[in-house]
């Protein structure tokens, strides 16, 4: 009993779910979701510590200076081998993690994951950090999360509009851990992998980013994951060289996105090839400047402080920025945020240094130009400007930063977008215009489930009854019919059961033979009789429309069950339905 009652208020949830306004519902997820990410990310960075401890002095992951020059040469060539293998055993769509793979899945598979994709992000996150790629943790971090939160979902057979909630609140959760900012990593989550902004949305998330954020901090302490000294802006005189700091960023920037996206010019070669020629490259650069391995982290510390040579900060800003890219270009998945971030810092702090050569008495310290060079680099490559703003916030704890902030982030994301005509690195444009995600129409589809639209009064029928069975369909009160054609019990054709009413009524009137007892044909009575395909009842309005589409059919039945002796028929839902719903929502959102 206890067992059938738990199955119950389970299913109760789900159909409270598949509404636009399950609020409460998609808050208890965001929590539970915010406490899985960030325990996730306490196992993945503690599994980098333990590398930093196997094969590190000082037991720190990051310490590719402390190493002999031969052996951190060797590693990125050992890591890409490593990858590489792993790669090799597994088919095309098996290679694909990272945020790209996080807003595929949620644009075209409404947020699942494949289990063998996890996998591979274990270990490519791992060894590409560890190994000494220029890589970061945050791109892993946001595929760990957001796929375990979705898998959760999926394991609760949850219907697919709150898959993509889940999807938002791993992201955000990741980010939140990985750099202790939760602001920025809602903000990353809705402006980068869900692109829109709702207040159901919002507040699911908002509470997943505390509770990764929690997580981090009971095991890491409070503290941001960089020490950002106390910084000011010396003067408005400044403003006129963060416009041209600014403007080379966004250059950097375009450059970045230019060369990572050379991955679909080499394709054609093959991949062993690739993976050396990026693991070489990184290896021939570390000989000489190991502050272009890893994450980074210790060198953007050490140039906020303003310890870094300059030829170091120039291996570091260009140096790091093509071996990051050209990695991305060679075809291994690494994380670019935390490269990027590093890239931003070196570059600002170039900046800074140029700056205080021409306004020595005026301008402002270099570790000020880092410190806006990295949510300047961020905000332009990502196209971001909304989640660089929150991480430079959140990071400094220095609100009067925010307004040359804000004009670094917006001339850099300018320059990019503009000069160089980069979209953002994860979503750029389509053939036909916009991401799927960026569509009004399958945004608003996206948020609601089947269920919450279709149509649940309606029988099934053979196609030939007889008078009275057809007066006893009718007794049920349903609004179609459904009419079996075929021998596998599935219906083809739906049918108004108001048009069989208006035939009855008509035999009866005029005495035709059916009404003696004759079989009625209900392909045969005037009516619209609407063609169908099935879909399951987990799935989103955007599915069901573009499964609409896709079948050319006006109607679809809505299958309940997994198994398929145990599928039965839910409902129906039209093409009407879904329109309706669209023009409620557009009115409604108006008001």
């Amino acid at each position: 009993m206890p067992r059938f009652s738990a199955s119950l208020s389970l299913e109760r949830f789900r159909r409270q779910l598949a509404n636009v306004d399950a609020l409460p519902q998609l808050c208890v997820l965001g929590v539970v979701s915010g406490l899985v990410t960030g325990a996730l990310m306490v196992v993945f960075r503690s599994l980098l510590a333990l590398g930093g401890w196997l094969l590190f002095p000082g037991n720190d992951p990051e310490a590719f200076e402390a190493l002999s020059a031969p052996l951190r040469t060797l590693m990125p060539l050992a890591a890409v081998l490593l990858i590489g293998l792993w790669m090799w055993r597994m088919p095309p769509a098996g290679r694909q993690i990272g945020v790209l793979h996080v807003i595929d899945r949620l644009t075209y598979q409404q947020g699942r994951f494949p289990l063998r994709n996890w996998f591979t992000q274990w270990w490519v996150g791992l060894v590409s950090v560890i190994g000494g790629l220029s890589a970061g943790r945050e791109g892993p971090a946001i595929h760990l999360g957001a796929a375990a939160c979705s898998g959760l979902g999926q394991r609760l057979r949850l219907p697919h509009n709150s898959l993509r909630v889940l999807v938002a609140c791993g992201t955000a959760a990741a980010i939140s851990a990985s750099f202790n900012t939760p602001i920025a990593g809602v903000i990353f989550a809705m402006e980068v992998v869900m692109m829109e902004y709702t207040i159901v949305g919002f507040m699911p998330v908002i509470l997943a980013s505390s509770m990764g954020a929690v997580v981090a901090q009971l095991v890491y302490g409070p503290d941001p994951a960089i020490g950002i000294p106390d910084l000011h802006l010396k003067s408005l005189l400044d403003l006129p060289w963060i416009v041209v700091s600014a403007l080379v960023i966004g250059l950097l920037a375009g450059l970045f996105v230019r060369v990572s996206r050379l991955v679909r010019r080499v394709e054609h070669v093959p991949l062993a090839l690739r993976f050396a020629v990026a693991g070489g490259a990184v290896a021939a650069v570390a000989w000489w400047y190991p502050q272009v391995q890893g994450m980074g982290y210790d060198t953007l510390q050490a140039t906020l402080s303003g310890s870094v040579a300059v030829d170091v900060l120039l291996a570091v800003a260009i140096g790091k920025l093509l071996l990051t890219a050209g990695t991305v270009a060679c075809g291994i998945p690494v994380s670019i945020i935390g490269p990027i971030l590093v890239i931003g810092g070196a570059a600002g702090a170039l900046c800074g240094l140029a700056g205080q050569a021409l306004l020595p008495l005026e301008a402002s310290e270099p570790a000020l130009y880092a410190m806006l060079g990295m949510a300047a680099m961020m905000g332009a490559v990502l196209q971001a400007p909304l989640a660089a703003l929150m991480a430079l916030l959140e990071l400094t704890h220095n609100p009067s930063i925010i307004m040359p902030g804000m004009l670094a982030v917006v001339v850099a994301g300018l320059t990019a977008r503009q000069l160089c005509r980069c979209d953002g690195f994860f979503i750029g444009a389509t053939r036909h215009g916009l991401h799927p995600l960026q569509q009004p129409l399958m945004q608003a589809l996206s948020r609601v489930s089947v269920p919450a639209v279709m149509e649940r009064n309606l029988v099934r029928t053979p196609r030939m009854v007889t008078p009275d069975q057809a007066r006893a369909l009718l007794e049920r009160g349903p609004v179609w019919i459904l009419i079996i054609r075929s021998s596998d019990d599935k219906p083809t054709l739906a049918l108004k059961a108001a048009d069989l009413a208006r035939a009855l009524m008509e035999a009866s009137a005029t005495d035709t033979p059916a009404t003696q007892g004759e079989l009625i044909d209900l392909l045969e009575i005037p009516g619209q009789r609407l063609e169908m395909a099935p879909i399951h009842l987990q799935a989103t309005l955007s599915e069901a429309f573009e499964r609409l589409n896709n079948q050319a059919v006006d109607a679809l039945y809505v299958e309940h069950g997994h198994r398929p002796r145990q599928k039965r028929i839910s409902g129906i839902i039209t093409r009407g339905a879904i329109e309706r719903y669209y023009r409620f929502t557009v009115e409604r959102s108006s008001e």
